[in-house]
């Protein structure tokens, strides 16, 4: 017998009912987060539901369901991006755009990614309940792989569709198990040739807004339901290998060594507290890495570690990445093991525009909400169009500041209060 876990009953035992009006209905977000929370449910509740994995598509073939049930065309393009779209009053206009992803990390959350498909498309129920056509073309996105778990480099879909995925270097890649992205991209009824062709020339979007959990504790700190992103951190993502040789832990004398895994940990350390000499809003991990041959008794012969370095200033960002790439040098040379540094991704931080600003703040203020300002650590779908288009972003409060977590929590009632937010902000871009 299957995980037995009710998202649904849980998410509506603690609801505010009185949410659920102007076509808004937060039983109606409950069921959809409800059912998609089944869809690679793990033995501790959360959910394992990683991009390009059979799973991800079930997911999004749920969503396109939904999607025709709302009146929407759909369609989804090589990347496997997924697109839901009204077609408006003036459909030859550029549309008005939300969503997200509906991927997760291995173990990870319910609410990271699917809130902010559920809420976009919580955004044309609402009208099809009321009635209304909107001015403007409305789509809904579900972006492949924005966590970037299969191959170490995320918003790949976004990144496909706005031109800046580099297939040179995606084609090379291998997962975990030693398949390549071509051959992990079949599995999911996709080709190469496909997959280059869902890049844009135009985007066809004139605006985008994104509803993202907050990840953090400044909402809950606040007691308030959501807040308004003012920029996006950008992220960068390098591969450090270092390879020295493997041999017995018992006849290999200390100072005889070649140990892959003390040059690592070295620069794990060193890591630590890089950000700090640069930057006061900089972040470094080291959340991934491999030993090998990872026995007990070997001395490891080569390590793999992904790091993860962000900034909401770029120039900082790149700073703090380059110390590390030195530092990685600079070890490897005092502990006699050769290094390979690869650059897996690199994304400029977003900022986000005066015009989408007032946009939220007025109906921040129509709704009576006390404004809260949040800068995003982590990226999003949303810094990929930035590049091109405006774009905004809606935090609703995380219980705890926990993401990637099985015990992320985010209340019915604020889910759906960002619904609300959502649809007064899209309706005041039709009006633009």
């Amino acid at each position: 017998m299957g995980v037995q876990y009710d998202l649904e009953k849980v998410l509506l035992s603690d609801y505010n009912q009185s949410w659920s009006h102007n076509g808004v209905s937060g039983e109606r977000i409950a069921k959809r987060l409800g059912d998609l929370s089944k869809i690679g449910l793990t033995s501790q509740h959360g959910v394992s539901r990683v991009g390009f994995s059979p799973l991800e598509q079930q997911a999004k073939e749920l969503v396109m369901n939904w999607m025709r049930d709302a009146g929407m065309s759909v369609i989804q393009d090589g990347a496997g991006n997924v697109v839901g779209r009204i077609a408006g009053l003036n459909k030859d206009a550029d549309s008005i755009a939300s969503g997200s992803h509906v991927d997760s990390v291995p173990e990870g959350g319910h609410f990271d990614g699917p809130l902010g498909v559920i809420t976009a498309l919580e955004v044309a129920e609402s009208w099809k309940d009321q009635g209304i056509t909107p001015t403007k073309p409305y789509e809904v996105y579900i972006f492949t792989d924005e966590e970037g778990t299969r191959f170490n480099g995320g918003l790949t879909g976004s990144r496909a569709m706005t031109g800046a995925l580099d297939m040179e270097t995606q084609v090379t890649l291998k997962d975990a198990d030693g398949f390549t992205f071509e051959e992990v991209l079949a599995t999911t009824g996709k080709k190469l040739e496909g997959f280059t062709q869902a890049k844009r020339e135009n985007l066809g979007i004139e605006r985008f807004i994104e509803v993202h959990i907050e990840q953090g504790k400044k909402l809950e700190q606040a007691n308030l339901s959501v807040g308004i992103v003012k920029g996006i951190a950008g992220p960068s993502w390098t591969e450090i290998i270092y390879e020295g040789k493997a041999g017995h832990a018992g006849n290999t004398p200390m100072d005889d060594r070649q140990d892959a895994l003390t040059a690592a940990c070295e620069l794990i350390l060193y890591i630590e507290n890089a950000p700090l000499l640069v930057s006061t809003t900089g972040v470094a991990t080291v959340g991934k890495m491999q030993v090998e041959p990872n026995g007990a008794n070997v001395i490891p012969g080569k390590v793999t570690l992904i790091t993860d370095i962000r900034d909401i200033e770029e120039h900082s960002r790149d700073q703090i990445v380059s110390n590390v790439v030195n530092k990685a040098q600079e070890i490897a040379t005092s502990r006699n093991v050769e290094v390979t540094i690869t650059e897996k991704m690199r994304t400029a931080p977003v900022p986000i525009g005066d015009e989408m600003t007032r946009i939220l703040n007025s109906v921040f203020d129509e709704m009576k909400i006390n404004k809260q300002y949040l800068v995003s650590g982590a990226g999003h779908d949303a810094m990929m169009l930035g590049a091109h288009i405006p774009v905004a972003m809606i935090f609703t409060r995380s219980k705890d500041g926990v993401s990637h977590n099985p015990a992320e929590w985010t209340t019915l009632t604020d889910c759906t209060i960002s619904a609300h937010v959502l649809k007064q902000a899209i309706e005041k871009c039709m009006e633009q």
